[in-house]
């Protein structure tokens, strides 16, 4: 490793933090709309968590394969949407349409290439989804064809989060 390699804690924390900024913004800008919001892998449950306790008003759905988070960040049954999120995604949007008015998104793994590959892969499984005036935050660059990238909001790292929106 050379000197201007940042070390896997420092990258994990550049997430952490760039993900919680993201968040916040994005749940600020979303307030005032009424659709529910989508949490695309449930993982241990962390920031499910944290949209638990700063959205009101809106229902949160969670899309994932396997439930393996801490029951203390483990949605309601009636929530939960278990699944391959390319079978999953596709059968929500023909039950509801476009309504969502934030989606989060952390679903990549360690692997660059594996994560950019699967983010091209469900990018426009995604996007349908979004309300106008909808936003995307993503852990991985995403590629949408009719949602516009926006600034990262102070606090967050280039690179590490990424924020979208339906015009």
């Amino acid at each position: 490793m050379t000197g201007t390699e940042q070390s896997r804690l420092d990258l994990f924390i550049d997430r952490m933090v760039s993900q919680r900024a993201c968040l916040d913004h994005a749940i600020a800008l979303t307030a005032a709309m009424a659709g529910p919001v989508y949490e695309l892998g449930l993982g241990n449950g962390r920031t499910y968590h944290h949209l638990a306790q700063h959205i009101f008003g809106r229902d949160i759905f969670v899309f994932e394969r396997a439930v393996a988070s801490h029951p203390d960040s483990t949605p309601p049954d009636d929530r939960l949407v278990l699944g391959d999120i390319r079978e999953t995604l596709p059968a929500t949007l023909a039950g509801s349409g476009p309504v969502a008015s934030l989606i989060h998104a952390d679903l990549g793994g360690h692997n660059r290439e594996k994560n950019d590959k699967f983010a091209r892969m469900v990018s426009p499984l995604v996007e349908p989804h979004l309300a106008p005036g909808g936003l995307m935050v993503s852990s991985d660059r995403m590629y949408f064809d009719g949602l516009e990238e926006l600034q990262l909001p102070p606090g967050a790292v280039e690179g590490r989060c990424f924020i979208y929106r339906r015009g």
